[in-house]
């Protein structure tokens, strides 16, 4: 009896342990996901009592790969990745060589081969979206500049690695590892290729228009349960068929299920209704990755676990920092994205396994991998939380981080050419994004003069090709907001979702201009008033003012119809 219940204990093990072992992790004021893991190890082989099936934890946990995947595609923005390809598609792709170089030198000094070296440099490359985005959430960041620079960088990690894992199959003969030693590397990987090309063909003309159709008619019965099961039928099926007809694996079939579902406008209605699910087997999922650690390799390794930690923790963090500042991005930006770079974990784990499987990774390379991303995920929130009075130190403390940031860049200054008309009386609009961007259009189709201040490169650099003054950086910084000439200026409007530092814009913008009339931008009752205390001026709330525009396009109606009865 215990052998054919076998599924439901594990399973039943694996999510008690799980919400225990979370809820205690969340009390310490760590990531859940720690948790998680450690409920993996206490019912894992590796500790005595009680033991789960791992066989059968393996598999769940690929349900849960494919649901995690699936996520990352349906919330997969080609637009908001192109919005800052500029730094997130150079950035992300050195970051991954410098950290996988570190991989391998260290890996080569302890005698593995270069196949080892080459999988577990790039599991220590990649840092987990699942962390971050939870992280970046809990801030009140994940909208900010700041934020969709940190989601690109990671979304281009994460592009990357799912093409690694649908080409190692391919390499692991020639890199010494599980296949044919004897084939020709080349043909191998032609192959492989023109597998995922067709089955990209297919998504992007097939299924892009078959899927979101399919989610319509579902959605038609009005039955929520349908509704459900159609999103997550699809997201399995379209893995699994993805894998039996085109030999690619589970990952990428499930991650273009999420990109191609998303052309549908049911997406968001899809993302939340397959929420509840996902999470759960994205529980399971991180306990069987804890079921596969031996904590023994903290007690007989420590100096390969510090070495592990080090390159995760401060390596690729670094190297981070370095490339965003030599891409002249402010001070904040290159802490932020270095912090959230600071933790490895789901495509660490699933890099990991398929190493293993293809007998390249030895065993002790999962295990340091794993002890890798517990420690680095348990450190992480400490990072975010050390960024502020990092920035301010260096700010304070380093002549060469001021000097990175800002000297001999163009886009710093506003072109001496820029008309004096503009810069007298203007608005200043902090933040051009999707409300700057509508602001900014109702200014020109009035006349009004306004001067942007954005952290965005590439948006700068579009706007000075359209005759637009702007200037880069982050406008809490005194010296952006003087390029943007507050001290003449009319107004500052605020339309970054940013919220954290719009105290220090405005305090900045009063004390060069106590005359400047402040409008901001938030999210909710409560914040709002905090701001109107804080800031003195005018502040929008999203949900009011979304109101207040339907009710006067109400009344505009009701108005029409009264004044031309015999016209409606």
């Amino acid at each position: 009896m215990h052998h054919e219940l076998s599924l439901i204990t594990t399973i039943a093990a694996a999510l008690g342990f799980g919400l225990l072992f979370g809820m205690l992790a969340v009390r310490l004021r760590l990531p859940a996901l720690v948790g998680y893991l450690a409920a993996g190890v206490f019912i894992g082989p590796a500790t005595p009592g009680f033991v789960a099936d791992v066989a059968l934890a393996s598999q769940l946990a690929e349900i849960g790969v494919m649901l995690l995947m699936f996520g990352v595609g349906l919330h997969f923005s080609l637009r908001d990745l192109l919005d800052v390809k500029g730094i997130a598609l150079p950035g992300a792709l050195l970051q991954i060589g410098v950290a996988t170089a570190m991989g391998i030198g260290l890996s080569h000094f302890w005698g593995w081969s270069l196949g080892a070296g080459l999988v577990f440099g790039l599991a220590l490359s990649v840092a987990s979206t699942v962390v971050l985005l939870r992280a970046l959430e809990a801030r009140g960041v994940l909208d900010s500049m700041n934020g969709r620079i940190a989601v690109g960088w990671l979304v281009v990690e994460d592009l990357v690695m799912v093409l690694v894992l649908v080409m190692l199959p391919a390499l692991a003969g020639p890199l010494g590892g599980k296949g044919d030693a004897g084939a020709e590397l080349w043909p191998a990987l032609g192959k492989t290729l023109l597998q995922v090309g067709a089955f990209v063909a297919f998504m992007l003309i097939v299924g892009r228009k078959i899927f979101p159709w399919f989610l319509w008619r579902v959605a038609k019965t009005n039955s929520r349960e349908l509704f459900t099961l159609a999103v997550i039928a699809a997201a399995v099926g379209i893995a699994y068929g993805s894998s039996h007809l085109f030999g690619v694996s589970f990952a990428l079939g499930a991650f273009f299920a999420g990109m191609v579902l998303r052309e549908s406008e049911l997406s968001h209605r899809a993302a939340e209704e397959s929420l509840p699910l996902r999470d759960a087997f994205s529980v399971l999922f991180f306990v069987s990755v804890g079921m596969l650690f031996d904590p023994m390799v903290l007690v007989d390794y420590p100096l390969q676990v510090l070495a592990v930690v080090g390159i995760v923790l401060f390596g690729k963090s670094l190297a981070a920092f370095v490339l965003v500042l030599a891409l002249r991005y402010p001070l904040n930006t290159a802490i932020t994205v270095s912090a959230s770079l600071a933790q490895i974990g789901e495509f660490s784990f699933i890099l990991a396994a398929l190493g293993m499987s293809l007998e390249l990774l030895p065993a002790l390379g999962q295990n340091l991998i794993l002890a890798g991303a517990i420690i680095s995920i348990a450190v992480n929130p400490l990072l975010f939380k050390a960024a502020a009075p990092l920035e301010k130190w260096l700010r304070s403390n380093s002549e060469l981080a001021r000097r990175l940031e800002r000297s001999t860049d163009p886009l710093a200054e506003l072109p001496m050419e820029t008309a004096h008309e503009k810069l007298s009386g203007q608005v200043v609009l902090v933040g051009f994004g999707r409300v700057g961007r509508r602001i900014a259009d109702e200014l020109s189709a009035r006349g009004v003069h306004y001067v942007v201040a954005e952290q965005n490169r590439e948006i700068v650099e579009q706007l000075r090709a359209r005759g637009v003054p702007a200037v880069v950086g982050n406008a809490a910084e005194p010296v952006v907001l003087i390029q943007a000439h507050i001290a003449r200026a009319a107004m500052l409007v605020i339309a970054t979702p940013d919220t954290f530092h719009v105290r220090k814009m405005v305090e900045i913008a009063k004390a060069l201009n106590p005359a400047v009339q402040c409008v901001v931008r938030s999210h909710n009752d409560q914040e709002a008033e905090l701001l109107r205390e804080d800031t003195g001026g005018k502040v929008f709330v999203g949900e009011e003012e979304l109101a207040g525009s339907i009710t006067r396009h109400v009344f505009d109606t009701l108005r029409a119809r009264a004044a031309h009865p015999a016209t409606h």
